[in-house]
């Protein structure tokens, strides 16, 4: 589904990253692959990773609380793919709980600096280049949490709260020149995200979703590979829930 397409993929290393990144493999895309810092393992797994599905797998470095650090790196994927990304996953995202009044200025805004502001610098410097060649899709990574206002995500939830206003206003903007972009707001997912969560708060997800279990990484990566593709190409705008049916 992906053959010949250049692919940008941040938080690849561990959950929904991972996943997208493999079945992306598994689909013919070359991609680039990003995470915060130097880890052995991710190497070794990328390494096989390319090697089982024959295609190539760039890792990138960076820290997305430091813009000129993103700037660099994003520059970097730029020349090396030769100035054509085609797909840009923005999935990368750091977990944080709690009440309103337990929420420090400092946190609040680390919260956003990752899930939100690093988003739209990369988004804003991968765009550029779509424009150009006329041909672009976005997929961002938003959440139930920024849709539903549960008690204890106002710093979590009104980062991705801003990266669904966001994707429905940049589709309008790069519609024009051939991008798509969307997202994808998953509900309870089995990733490491989900241990900082109290067992209570999973357990009232599970009870509330007509499923009546988590999703997998797996599952989310499905939906993200059919929005990057060509099969979701009247998509535009959308946010898209993948939650097991939370009422």
């Amino acid at each position: 589904m992906l053959t010949g397409k250049n692919c940008m993929i941040t938080g690849a290393r561990t959950g929904i990253g991972r996943a997208t990144t493999e079945l992306f493999a598994k689909n013919g895309a070359v991609i680039w692959a990003c995470a915060s810092k130097y880890n052995e393992e991710f190497e070794e797994d990328m390494k096989e990773l390319s090697q089982k599905y024959n295609t190539q797998i760039h890792i990138s470095y960076f820290d997305l609380r430091a813009e000129e650090e993103v700037k660099e790196a994003v520059k970097k994927i730029i020349s090396e793919s030769s100035k054509r990304i085609d797909i840009l996953i923005n999935n990368a995202g750091v977990p944080f709980g709690a009440f309103l009044q337990m929420t420090s200025m400092t946190a609040l805004h680390q919260v956003f600096q990752i899930n939100f502001f690093s988003q739209m610098l990369i988004t804003q410097m991968i765009s550029k280049i779509m424009m150009k060649n006329k041909y672009g899709v976005i997929v961002n990574l938003s959440s139930v949490a920024g849709l539903d206002g549960e008690p204890g995500y106002t710093a979590y939830g009104s980062s991705k709260a801003a990266v669904a206003f966001a994707t429905k206003t940049i589709s309008r903007e790069l519609a024009d020149y051939h991008i798509r972009v969307n997202a994808v707001a998953p509900g309870l997912i089995q990733t490491n995200m989900t241990t900082v969560m109290e067992e209570s708060a999973k357990e009232k997800m599970i009870h509330g979703a007509s499923l009546k279990r988590a999703g997998t990484s797996k599952e989310v990566a499905e939906l993200i590979l059919f929005l990057a593709s060509e099969e979701s190409s009247f998509i535009n705008g959308q946010v898209i829930r993948i939650d097991g049916g939370l009422g």
